[in-house]
């Protein structure tokens, strides 16, 4: 067994005719090695474990080939968990992984997610957890995270610069980092230009495309409605433009609309949809590369880190004044 072990992993103590008989015997019988059985027996495996609210969208598939292709490179393999924005669903995927003798743990948070203790074995056990997008907020998480704050003032000074003076925002729900970020910079770009914070133009909603377009039709009925719409995702903001359009109000000449994602649809619909793009692939890549640097620091101290990507407007008809 240890001679057919050795010969199988090409180890340097067995010769090149022993080799090439049990290569030639293990392809005759369709061998294939259980990677989890030696994982569980050396104590350590060449799996990568990822966590995702969904893999629907551009996002989310775009971060994990972005994370599949860095894995591939350095040697790992990828286990893809979803937990369908449910908190319960997202402990059994961290339980299911832990089992799975993963070398390390990417996650990003459901939108149910309040409290983090299933997180706590995974820290316990010293496997390396970095989270990506949605994270837990504090100092001693590892995390790669984008701009959020920054891509919503962008977008809203965007808006602003084209001479709209009445913008809403649809908002997501605000325990998440991303989307209180992303909230935090309309607000930062309303102060630059002097303008107040009107609570009653922020619309809190799921960021679907049904939410969208309650929204909008709720912004619609206010006595004075708003000349725009920075929305935190571009699936409500979808929403938006077909309530709009139902109702012949004109995109960009009566609502301008600016989202956030960059979702493919945004550059189809009519008219396209001006968005923040995320950097999706890079921030997949750069997860890789923090659990990588976890690994190699095992042992010795390591601060932990957080990575700042910085966000893109895509400007598109939907928010241009030469529109209007």
């Amino acid at each position: 067994m240890t001679t057919i072990s050795r010969a199988l992993s090409d180890h340097h103590s067995i010769g090149p005719a022993t080799k090439q008989k049990v290569l030639k015997l293990a392809k005759k019988l369709n061998y294939q090695p259980n990677h989890l059985a030696a994982a569980l027996r050396k104590g350590k495996s060449k799996l990568l474990g990822v966590v995702v609210p969904y893999i629907e969208g551009r996002f989310f598939p775009s971060v994990v080939h972005g994370i599949e292709s860095a894995a591939s490179k350095a040697g790992y393999s990828v286990i893809i968990c979803q937990s369908n924005e449910d908190v319960a669903h997202e402990r059994k995927n961290i339980e299911t992984l832990l089992s799975a003798q993963v070398a390390g743990i990417l996650v990003s948070l459901s939108r149910t997610t309040l409290d983090f203790k299933h997180f706590d074995k995974v820290r316990k056990r010293g496997i390396p957890l970095v989270f990506f997008d949605r994270t837990m907020e504090g100092d001693n998480v590892n995390a790669v995270v984008l701009n959020d704050r920054d891509g919503g003032f962008q977008s809203t000074k965007h808006l602003l610069q084209q001479g709209c003076t009445r913008i809403a925002h649809f908002a997501g729900l605000q325990h998440l980092n991303i989307y209180k970020n992303r909230r935090q910079g309309y607000l930062d770009a309303l102060q630059l230009y002097g303008l107040p914070h009107d609570e009653e133009l922020i619309v809190y909603c799921d960021m679907t495309l049904e939410e969208g377009m309650a929204g909008m039709r709720r912004l619609l009925e206010l006595p004075n409605p708003p000349d725009a719409v920075f929305s935190a995702g571009d699936s409500s903001l979808l929403g938006a433009l077909q309530l709009l359009k139902q109702r012949n109000i004109r995109v960009p000449q009566d609502v301008a609309l600016a989202g956030f994602s960059n979702e493919g649809f945004t550059a189809i619909t009519e008219p396209m949809l001006t968005s923040v793009d995320q950097r999706c692939e890079e921030m997949g890549q750069a997860a890789v590369r923090l659990f990588l640097e976890l690994v190699e620091a095992k042992g010795s101290t390591f601060s932990h880190r957080q990575v700042v990507l910085q966000p893109e407007l895509f400007i598109r008809d939907s928010s241009l004044h030469q529109n209007k």
